[in-house]
Parts: structure tokens; C-alpha cells; sequence
């Protein structure tokens, strides 16, 4: 029994440690507080933006620590937080609404470390921090909307049941329908009350105007806006998801307040960016009789209205829409036969019947794309929400060649653009706008004592067993702490390389579970050498037959806890997660290290050697 490694294992343990511990190394360097600008609606941060930042900043006496421009996107890094909210004040007001300004916490990983891929560990809420947003859902556009709704239902019901009506619009008090005589009135209203529980209707008869005022009942507009910020919640989650963000928190606060909050993100501007727009599409067909002339003149026909295609140049498109955004099931960004974006689009079986019928109708006729995104203008309306501003434009018009069903492509969009809208599309739109009303970065939600409190359990809980092991098992236990320094860094380099690993306080319990499921490993090896050297066996024999019998035992134990842990994972969610990913982490290096790290070591200092007695 020579106990020796070959030199290839050797050499495989040294560089497995090593690539642990150079993955861990960026967790030592923290973070900057920063400022990220990204331009918008297709708009590029240029060169001389960035200069124009840097010349403000240092106008107002901000120092820049460094400033970045990378993919398009500014990353200005500054001294501290209360310098960071001067800077994106400042950068906000004098950039205007064609870039998104946000707040950031950068790595402060030096330039050569991260070109070979280093990053550091992503901390949670509870730990480091993150973005915090307070959004704020615009409940009169979702009234309106609905109101709109109902006016196209009203109108359809009408037309089946042949009952003549003048006319049907939205005002001040509700939605409005016009008759010509007492008779269509009396049955229109005794029609639509046996349809519309939820509408109030008042007929007013007055010198030959017979109208019927239908209203919305205090429960509906309720159910209105309770569902709107149901939806949008669910909508926000699934943007979230979209981004990645491991961990995030989003709960409604109020009636009309949603809370997000995600921990660790590295590109916040894009987060508000995706989480703050409502984007949705509607197909038109477009007005072709109606004379360029008098489009420009602003001369149009009382069903079409008059829009603006990307180049600025007028579209007439009728109002009535032939499909919405409500349709789509799938949306990915492709490119085209000539390497131009596109997004492939996928319809519900509702809406692609629509689509049929309406393409089917008219081959050969143009129709067009309108692209519709409400922005938040930083103003509030007198009833105190906030004020927005309705941006719509025509982002493609194609003639229709043939019907088409619930798959087809929509073109007009830069790259970056087709990835935005389908991911928007993907997750779903927002019923009402929402505005982001406070964006800030947090500090760690459960204290900061509680944070001191779990780091110092693993301290100490670690330096009494680095002692115990040292005075117990001497030279071995020297090797054991060795290897237990070796696991913690290594789970700590793991969580580093893998994207979505977040770092909470209860991970830092897997963690220290791990501690005491590393040295137990060792604490078996260790007595079965001494019952064999008991036993009269030699002492490569007992190093021998300790690791070789004591495998097994560890094994089983290890492989039933990290079975446990697998389905915390599955079933768990937020905090049982990121205990569930520590400990599996935490088993895996702790197998490593303390079977064959430790056995590397101990067969490089008495293996193949003349040993009488062992320090153990």
C-alpha cells in the first residue's frame, strides 16, 4: 500500500481548488454606486452623449470614478449613494425621455478579472440589497378602456337583434347611444338591461332626442380596478421572469400600488425600461382612398384617423381595430431571408380565427401595425395620478397576399426594438399604464444586525471546529481545516459562476449546515484509520482501508441529504430555494475536499513512506 496519487490527479485536485478560489476572488473587490443610461425607441448612447454626462456631473461637483460605454449602454460610477441620486437627477433632467436613466450597484471587479469571466456572487434582498420600485397603476385608463370595450359590445349587440340606433360614444358621464324614435329606445334599453347586469341605464326623451345613458355600477368600476391590478401584477411577474431575476419580490401595495423589488440586478435601466412600458399592437386596415393631400391637410374621413409611420411621414388607417395584442399566445424575435429583425408572432385560437376571417376579406388591400406605448410625462393630473403621455405610431404596413392564420411575422423594428416587443408580447400586456412613482436602492430588508448575527454564527460555528479538529486530530486536523477553508470558498466560487445563484440569509444556514457535513466526512475517515491502526494494521494499511471503508458510509449520507435538498428546490420557493441551491452546492465541494482533497494531501506528506506513527 504506496498511497500515492498518480501525478494527472494531483494535478486535477490543484486545479479544480484553483478555479473555486480565482471565482470567489471578484467577491473581495464590492461594488460602486452607479448611474446606467440607455437610449430608447431606438436612440444609441454616443460617445458624445457620454461626454455630455461626464461635463455635467463635473459641473455640479459630482466625481466620476469611471464612466463606461459599453453595448450602448453609459455606466457612470460615483463615490457614494447620496452622489448617485444627484447624478441620475441630473443626468434625468438634462437627457430628457428618449433615454431611460436608472439607478445601479456596478461590480467593482477589476477589467481583467472579468474578461476571463469573473463576476461576484449575487447577494439577495436580505443580504445586500437591490432596486425597489413603486408603481403606480393608471385606474381611469383602464375605465376608459373598458368603457371602449362595452361601446363595441353595445354596438354589435345592437346590430344582431336589428334594433336602429343613431349613434353610440363615450362622455363625460358614461357611454351614450342616440336613437330616432321612442320605439328602438324602449327596446334597446330592455335589451341591454337583460344583457349588462353591471351597467346602470337612464333614457332621457326630450324634444325628439331620445338617448339612453348607460353607466357603470360602483361594484363593477370596483371589480375594474381590482382586476386590472390583479392583471398587471401577474403581467409584471412574467416580465420579471423574462429578465431572469432570481428571487424578486412583487406585491400589490393598496389599490392601485404595485411593489417590485429585485435583488441583484446588474441592469437596472433595462428593468424599468421593460417593467414601466405598456406596449401593445393593434392591426389596422389602412384608409388607401383617402388623398395624400388631404391626409397631410389633416382632412380625413369620420371612421379613419391619421397617423405617423417611423420616418414621420402620414398613414390614414381606419379606427376600427381588426385585432389587439389580447390575441397573442407567442411572440420570439427572428430574422428575415435578409438578416432583417422580425418578430414571429403566435395567435390564440380565438384570434386566429379573427385574423383569418379579416385577411380573407382583404387580399390585395394594405393594412398596418400600430405600435402603442404610454410613457410617464413626470407630471400628475388634478386628481392627483399620474399624468400620461399616449405614444402611437405605425411601425410596418404590408399589403396582404394570401389569408393568413395564427402564425405570421411583423417587420418594421430595429433589433434591439424586436426584442423588447416580444418579450412584452410573450409576457403579456398591461391592462391600465402603470408609472413608476419611486425607484430607489434598498438596504438589506432584515438589518443589519441580523445580518452580523448570521456572520458571526459561521465565524464562530467554524472557528470551534477548526480548533476542536486541530486539537483532536492534530497534523490531520490541520489538513481538515485546511479542506474546510478550501469548501467554503469553493461553494463561494460555485454561486459566483452559475448566473441565476443568489445568495440569501437562509443560504448562509445551508452554509453553515455544509461546515458541520464537511468535518463529519472527515471525522469518519479519521476514526476508521485509528481503529485500524488499533487493529495492528500498518499505517499505509490504515490510511488505506480508513478512506476506502469510510466512502461508502459518507456517500449514502450525502447522496440521501442532497436528494432532500433537491426537493426543497423543486417544491420550495424564495428563501427554501436559496437554502436548497447552498446546500447542494455546499455537499458537492464537501465530498470533494473532504475525500479527495484531504486524501491528496495526506498521500503527498506519508504516502509511500516508512511511517511508524501517524499524527493523528
Amino acid at each position: 500500500m504506496l498511497n500515492k496519487y498518480p501525478m494527472w490527479k494531483n494535478v486535477m485536485v490543484i486545479l479544480i481548488i484553483a478555479v473555486g478560489f480565482f471565482y470567489a476572488l471578484p467577491n473581495l473587490f464590492g461594488e460602486d454606486h452607479a448611474v446606467q443610461v440607455v437610449g430608447t425607441r431606438g436612440v444609441e448612447v454616443t460617445p458624445t452623449v457620454q461626454s455630455e454626462v461626464n461635463d455635467l456631473l463635473t459641473k455640479d461637483g459630482i466625481a466620476v470614478k469611471r464612466s463606461e460605454l459599453v453595448n450602448g449602454q453609459l455606466l457612470v460610477r460615483v463615490a457614494d449613494a447620496d452622489q448617485q441620486l444627484a447624478a441620475k437627477e441630473a443626468i434625468a433632467n438634462q437627457l430628457g425621455d428618449k433615454y431611460t436613466v436608472a439607478l445601479n450597484l456596478a461590480p467593482a471587479t477589476p477589467t481583467w478579472l472579468e474578461s476571463v469571466g469573473g463576476a461576484p456572487m449575487k447577494l439577495g434582498l436580505d443580504l445586500r440589497g437591490g432596486v425597489h420600485f413603486l408603481m403606480e397603476v393608471d385606474m381611469n385608463e383602464a375605465i376608459r378602456k373598458m368603457e371602449e370595450a362595452k361601446v363595441a359590445d353595445f354596438r354589435s349587440q345592437l346590430r344582431e337583434e336589428r334594433i336602429r340606433y343613431a349613434g353610440i360614444f363615450r362622455t363625460s358621464k358614461g357611454i351614450e347611444i342616440k336613437f330616432r324614435d321612442e320605439a328602438n329606445l324602449d327596446k334597446a334599453e330592455q335589451f341591454l338591461k337583460s344583457r349588462s347586469n353591471e351597467m346602470v341605464f337612464t333614457d332621457t326623451v326630450d324634444n325628439g332626442d331620445y338617448s339612453l345613458l348607460a353607466v357603470m355600477s360602483e361594484a363593477y368600476l370596483k371589480q375594474i380596478k381590482e382586476e386590472a391590478l390583479q392583471q398587471n401584477i401577474t403581467t409584471i411577474r412574467n416580465r420579471v421572469n423574462e429578465l431572469g431575476v432570481a428571487e424578486p419580490v412583487v406585491q400589490r401595495q393598496g389599490a392601485e400600488r404595485i411593489i417590485v423589488e429585485l435583488p441583484g440586478v446588474q441592469d437596472t435601466a433595462r428593468a424599468k425600461e421593460i417593467l414601466g412600458a405598456t406596449a401593445s399592437i393593434e392591426f389596422h386596415m389602412v384608409d388607401d382612398k383617402v388623398d395624400a393631400s388631404a391626409a397631410a391637410a389633416g382632412r380625413v374621413p369620420a371612421g379613419s384617423e391619421i397617423y405617423q409611420r417611423r420616418d414621420g411621414s402620414p398613414v390614414v388607417l381606419k379606427k376600427e381595430v381588426m385585432l389587439t395584442g389580447d390575441h397573442i399566445t407567442g411572440a420570439q424575435p427572428t430574422f428575415d431571408e435578409y438578416s432583417r429583425p422580425q418578430v414571429a408572432i403566435n395567435l390564440d385560437a380565438k384570434g386566429g380565427t379573427i385574423f383569418s376571417n379579416v385577411t380573407k376579406d382583404n387580399i390585395g388591400k394594405p393594412m398596418a401595425t400600430l405600435f402603442i406605448e404610454y410613457k410617464d410625462t413626470g407630471e400628475r393630473n388634478p386628481d392627483g395620478s399620474v399624468k400620461m403621455r399616449k405614444i402611437e405610431e405605425v411601425i410596418s404596413v404590408a399589403t396582404i397576399q394570401a389569408r393568413l392564420g395564427r402564425n405570421f411575422v411583423i417587420t418594421g423594428l430595429d433589433h434591439a426594438e424586436s426584442q423588447n416587443l416580444a418579450l412584452l408580447l410573450r409576457a403579456g400586456a398591461l391592462i391600465a399604464p402603470v408609472s413608476i412613482v419611486e425607484e430607489r436602492t434598498i438596504g438589506p430588508s432584515l438589518g443589519a444586525q441580523n445580518i452580523e448575527s448570521g456572520l458571526q454564527a459561521m465565524i464562530w460555528g467554524m472557528a470551534i471546529v477548526l480548533i476542536f479538529m486541530m486539537v483532536y486530530y492534530r497534523a490531520f486536523g490541520i489538513i481538515a481545516n485546511l479542506a474546510l477553508c478550501a469548501n467554503l470558498v469553493m461553494i463561494v466560487g460555485v454561486m459566483s459562476m452559475i448566473p441565476g445563484a443568489v445568495l440569501t440569509l437562509p443560504g448562509i444556514a445551508g452554509m453553515v449546515l455544509t461546515v458541520g457535513m464537511a468535518v463529519d466526512g472527515n471525522v469518519l475517515i479519521y476514526e476508521r484509520i485509528r481503529e485500524e491502526l488499533r487493529a495492528g494494521r500498518s499505517v499505509q494499511q490504515a490510511i488505506h482501508e480508513g478512506y476506502a471503508n469510510a466512502f461508502s458510509t459518507i456517500t449514502d449520507a450525502n447522496v440521501t441529504t442532497f436528494i432532500t435538498a433537491l426537493i426543497l428546490f423543486a417544491v420550495g420557493t424564495g428563501a427554501i430555494k436559496g437554502f436548497a441551491v447552498t446546500l447542494m452546492i455546499g455537499i458537492a465541494t464537501s465530498m470533494f475536499t473532504s475525500i479527495v482533497g484531504t486524501r491528496s494531501v495526506v498521500n503527498a506528506v506519508w504516502g509511500g513512506k516508512r511511517v511508524k506513527k501517524l499524527s493523528i
